[in-house]
C-alpha cells in the first residue's frame, strides 16, 4: 500500500499527497514505484463529506513543505460541490469522481477494479507498475536495519531519486 498506516513519517506523507494532488500522469509516474493499488474514500457520494477531497488541502499543504513544486493552495470544493481547477486536475479527484462527474476523461493508467455498495470506497488497480521497482521492494533490498534488526525502515526505489533529490527535508516549525 502507499500510506501502510506511516502517519509517523512527514516526508512520507507528503511523497503521497505529491502523487494524489498532482495531474494524473505526473502522480502515476510516482505511484507506479510504489502501489499496485489505490485505495480512495468516496463517501460525500453517501452524503458524508469527510472524504479524501476533504483531506486534499492538508495534502498539498504536507506535500508543499517537502516539494517546493507542488502547489499548497487551491484544493478545495466550493459548496455547491464544484471542484477547484486544481482540484478537477489532480489524480485524487480524477480517482475519487470519474463516473459521477461527467467532464471527467477516463483514467489512462488505474483501472477500477471495486466500488462498495453505496460509493463509499473505490480501489483504483495501477497499471503498468515498474517490475523492477517492485522486484526490490519484495526482496528487502531497500530496507536500512540497525544493529539488533529490530528497526528496518525502507528506502524507495532508485527510479524515484528525481524526484526525491527535489524535496527539502522538512524542519518543524520552532526546531
Amino acid at each position: 500500500t502507499l500510506a501502510d498506516g506511516n502517519t509517523w513519517n512527514h516526508e512520507h506523507i507528503a511523497l503521497l499527497g505529491k502523487c494524489l494532488t498532482s495531474p494524473e500522469e505526473e502522480g502515476y509516474q510516482i505511484v507506479r514505484h510504489l502501489a499496485d493499488y489505490v485505495l480512495v474514500w468516496t463517501t460525500r457520494f453517501a452524503g458524508m463529506h469527510g472524504d479524501d477531497l476533504a483531506k486534499a488541502p492538508h495534502m498539498a499543504r504536507i506535500a508543499g513543505s517537502v516539494y517546493p513544486d507542488v502547489r499548497q493552495e487551491g484544493f478545495y470544493v466550493d459548496e455547491r460541490g464544484n471542484p477547484s481547477d486544481t482540484m478537477r486536475e489532480s489524480l485524487l479527484y480524477r480517482l475519487h469522481s470519474y463516473g459521477r462527474d461527467t467532464e471527467i476523461e477516463p483514467l489512462e493508467h488505474y483501472e477500477e477494479v471495486y466500488q462498495s455498495k453505496h460509493s463509499m470506497v473505490r480501489i483504483w488497480k495501477v497499471l503498468d507498475v515498474d517490475v523492477e521497482s517492485k522486484d526490490k521492494i519484495a526482496s528487502g533490498a531497500h530496507r536500512a536495519c540497525d544493529g539488533g534488526g529490530w528497526y528496518c525502515p525502507g528506502g524507495y526505489p532508485d527510479a524515484l531519486r528525481e524526484t526525491l533529490a527535489s524535496k527539502r527535508d522538512f524542519q518543524q516549525i520552532g526546531a
